[in-house]
């Protein structure tokens, strides 16, 4: 594939790209900033890219994986934003920890999680602390599907054992 050739399919994705960021940002500036930081990534790294391959899913994907390290940044630095009317989706600002509601959800969850089996609660734990799959599966000595699926069966096991939080994941 040429360089006009890139150039003009990734400008004839440039729709596709913002509806596919707004999906993510659910803020029309967020996504035009979402598209154009893919766009500039795609030109960038387009040397990595394989002609007679799914060039749409490719875009989309790059797109994709900038959002998932943006969100993980603003996670860790304490940056989300929230956009509802009352602020209730603020709960990473530190402020509440000495909240009754919050400690008893701590407390309550911390619980049902000491209740999971030891080959469930393990690679969970792990995970929850940021491990990756692939560093789970080494520390364990465990195939990396076989850590991916007992995460798996855990979340379950928890949203089983925690039903009044079932439907506040939604």
């Amino acid at each position: 594939m040429s360089t006009v050739e890139f150039n003009e399919a990734l400008i004839g994705l440039e729709g596709n790209l913002k509806s596919f960021a707004f999906t993510f940002t659910r803020n029309q500036e967020d996504a035009l900033d979402l598209t154009q930081e893919t766009m500039l990534k795609a030109i960038t790294y387009r040397s990595y890219y394989t002609p007679q391959t799914n060039f749409k899913a490719w875009v989309f994907t790059i797109m994709r994986n900038i959002f998932i390290n943006q969100y993980r940044r603003r996670v860790k630095s304490g940056e989300i934003f929230d956009h509802s009317k009352d602020l209730s989706l603020i709960s990473n600002t530190g402020n509440d920890l000495g909240n009754p509601q919050r400690q008893m959800t701590e407390k309550e969850l911390r619980e049902k999680i000491e209740r999971l089996e030891d080959d469930f609660k393990t690679p969970f734990l792990m995970h929850f602390n940021g491990f990756k799959y692939k560093e789970i599966a080494d520390q364990l000595n465990i195939p990396i599907g076989t850590v991916k699926s007992r995460i798996y069966i855990a979340r379950q096991k928890l949203i089983d054992l925690l039903p009044g939080y079932r439907y506040a994941m939604n």
